[in-house]
């Protein structure tokens, strides 16, 4: 006999606080979806922004060794994206997945449909945090992105428990609050 994903969701939420704060119903009325789906959960950003700049200090990005300067830190419930650029954000929920789950972030189609790319991230067995998430504007005008509004959805497969997890290996972004830079 197999669960219903909503309910299994709910209960990991509700019993082993697995989403924190957890709305148990898509919430769509004037806002852009978020809450418990069918298969999922669609997860909202934060009014907090790392907006990318170009400046005079910063001529590579570099994954390994991040510029700060290169960011305007922005909050308020709109956030504007410069043309074919990017801003950091980070999920109003905490996440503390199962060591039996991985999760897989997919971006919202409301802002993929206009231009507005969510990088897709997985989410390891054993990972908590708040998720950061990657937003870019592929458009040559500024984008608009809504503050305590659905960003992207979380699906999550079930498994069985992997040899390591991210707990168990103590991973770079475990525990993770607010919006995290990129680590080495």
């Amino acid at each position: 006999m197999s669960i219903q994903p909503d309910t299994w969701i709910r209960k990991m939420a509700l019993e082993h606080g697995m989403i924190e704060p957890f709305v148990d119903r898509q919430v769509r009325e004037g806002v852009i979806s978020y809450g418990l789906s069918s298969f999922g959960y669609d997860i909202r950003i934060a009014d907090e922004f790392l907006i990318f700049t170009p400046n005079p200090y910063n001529t590579v990005v570099d994954p390994k060794e991040i510029d700060k300067r290169a960011f305007t830190r922005f909050q308020g419930e709109v956030c504007v994206i410069p043309p074919n650029s990017y801003a950091l954000g980070r999920s109003v929920e905490y996440f503390r997945i199962p060591e039996d789950v991985i999760c897989i972030v997919l971006g919202k189609s409301t802002y993929a449909r206009s231009g507005i790319i969510v990088n897709v991230t997985p989410g390891e067995p054993g990972w908590e945090g708040h998720w950061t998430i990657e937003i870019s504007n592929a458009t040559p005008l500024p984008a608009k992105i809504y503050a305590n509004e659905g960003i992207a959805q979380v699906l999550f497969l079930r498994g069985a428990r992997p040899e390591i997890t991210y707990a168990d290996k103590r991973g770079k972004y475990q525990g993770q609050r607010g919006i995290t830079l990129p680590r080495l």
